[in-house]
């Protein structure tokens, strides 16, 4: 990883009695596609707020390409913010919105036009700087929110929850069209998301937080492969858990198999299909086994198994992730 682009040291921010950021450590690196990940509350809102300027901390340093942010206020920062609501102005053409943070550096008339321009085609919105923010879609919205963000050419872009006024199609397909652009243009992009399919889409490294505090840091298929904890394994994901007289272990659904006869694998149970659930490339399925409910999930298209039917369910010693409480 290069150089940390953002270094959290020991962050915490206190409303009243409560820290919603407690203790955080944290180094983001430049041009790093990074995700903050967690259940609502759980302090990645007030975090990105922190590293913006919105808000300050009671403890700890935030440094931004080894400047202390320390005093320096949000206009002052070579960072920039999408909202979740975009915060469009709607009495601005599309044009103006997106020239808006040209004007405030003082840019010139011709260079904030052919920047304008520039910014309109790498959101894939040419043509449509006359129109006012009430003629266009969500989608276009929020291109346009990225478009004004991405102007000024910021350090850093913040992200708070871009897409969850998008539909899901739309979600999915601008998750993939939003890594592309960041690539790209080679700038550090930081999201915050509650959304687990969207982290791992789009970040190079994700860190999942919990009651203010960092759980785990890692690439998304690393987090996902070997979470740390039961928290972490249930929240980015589902998970069969287990326990035993070593602890707790785990079992992704799609590492479980369905069978009629009975497998010879590591792990192995016997049950009855509970329920299923069709989802074109896959079926999920609810197997009741020794007392204790597993979900599997299985390709479709191969052996379909009906509710009510006798089937094992079986998984290799491989499958299974040892977690700390």
């Amino acid at each position: 990883m290069s150089a940390p682009l953002v270094r959290f040291e020991g962050v915490t921010r206190r409303f009243g009695a409560e820290a919603a950021v407690d203790d955080v450590s944290l180094e983001i690196a430049e041009g790093e596609f990074f995700a903050l990940l967690g259940p609502s509350g759980c302090g990645k809102t007030t975090l990105m707020r922190l590293l913006a300027g919105f808000e300050a901390p009671d403890a700890g340093r935030i440094l931004l390409a080894g400047e202390d942010l320390a005093g320096v206020p949000p206009h002052r920062r070579p960072v920039h913010m999408m909202f979740q609501a975009y915060a469009l102005f709607p009495h601005l053409s599309v044009a103006r919105n997106v020239a808006f943070g040209l004007k405030a550096q003082g840019r010139a008339r011709a260079e904030i036009d052919a920047r304008v321009e520039e910014m309109l085609a790498l959101v894939k919105l040419e043509g449509l700087g006359g129109r006012k923010p009430d003629q266009l879609s969500g989608g276009q919205k929020q291109r346009v929110a990225l478009a004004r963000a991405l102007a000024p050419a910021p350090k850093l872009l913040l992200l708070d929850e871009p897409m969850a006024a998008l539909d899901r199609k739309l979600r999915e397909e601008t998750q993939l069209e939003l890594r592309t652009l960041q690539r790209q243009l080679g700038l550090t992009f930081l999201i915050v998301t509650h959304d687990q399919d969207e982290a791992m889409v789009t970040a190079d490294r994700l860190a999942v937080m919990r009651t203010g505090r960092i759980v785990q840091v890692g690439p998304p298929a690393e987090v996902y492969e070997r979470p740390i904890d039961r928290f972490v394994a249930g929240f980015l994901g589902e998970v069969n858990l287990f326990e035993g007289p070593d602890g707790c272990t785990g079992v992704r659904p799609e590492r479980m198999a369905l069978s009629r006869a009975e497998p010879k694998a590591a792990g192995r149970l016997p049950g009855k299909v509970a329920e299923a659930g069709y989802l074109g490339d896959r079926t999920v399925y609810v197997i009741e086994a020794a007392g204790r409910t597993l979900r599997a999930a299985q390709p479709s298209g191969g052996d379909a198994f009906r509710v009510g039917d006798a089937v094992w369910v079986s998984w290799p010693a491989t499958a299974v992730m040892r977690l700390a409480e």
